[in-house]
Parts: C-alpha cells; sequence; structure tokens
C-alpha cells in the first residue's frame, strides 16, 4: 500500500472528526429567545443533525480503512478476496469492494 493513501486516510479522518466536533458543538448550543428565530434555528438543527449523521458514517469507513492498513488487510475485497484497484482506491480510499464486487 502506498505511504500516499495511507496519509489520505488520515488526512480525511483528521478532516471528518474535526467537523463532527463542529457540528456537535452547533448542534448544542442555545436558542434564540426569539420564537421566529427559534423556528430557523430548528430547521437548520434538522440539517444539522443529518450531516453530522453522514459525518460520522464516513468516519467510521475511514477508521475501519486505517484498521485494514495495520492488520494488512487494506486493499483486498472483502467479497471476492482479490486485490481492490489501485484507482479505486485513490478516488474512494475507503473501499471495501473490487469495482466487479461492488457493481
Amino acid at each position: 500500500m502506498s505511504e500516499n493513501l495511507k496519509q489520505q486516510l488520515q488526512l480525511l479522518e483528521e478532516e471528518l472528526s474535526h467537523r463532527l466536533e463542529r457540528i456537535t458543538s452547533d448542534l448544542t448550543s442555545d436558542h434564540s429567545a426569539d420564537f421566529a428565530e427559534q423556528v430557523t434555528e430548528r430547521e437548520n438543527d434538522d440539517v444539522l443533525h443529518g450531516l453530522q449523521l453522514e459525518t460520522a458514517a464516513a468516519l467510521t469507513q475511514i477508521r475501519q480503512a486505517l484498521r485494514q492498513v495495520e492488520e494488512g488487510t487494506y486493499g483486498i475485497c472483502e467479497s471476492c478476496g482479490e486485490e481492490i484497484g489501485a484507482e479505486r482506491l485513490k478516488v474512494m480510499p475507503f473501499a471495501t469492494r473490487c469495482i466487479h464486487c461492488a457493481e
């Protein structure tokens, strides 16, 4: 495995961790006393909650890929056991299936 791909995974993990922290902080901040403002803030909270779920899921995938790096199983298709192509891993570094099994 390329050291560059490992670094890419580590950078993605760091970026997603920071994003998740910011989203969580925004969700736990106090709401305005003004009712009209509260309506807007609650709508924003719904969007933030969706982003929080998506970010947490992506972070889980990145961390799993980093575990696979440590275990020496990174880049191996979980379905067929064949090697996942380098081009696929460059585009989707947390891929767990080769392009043929993913289709």
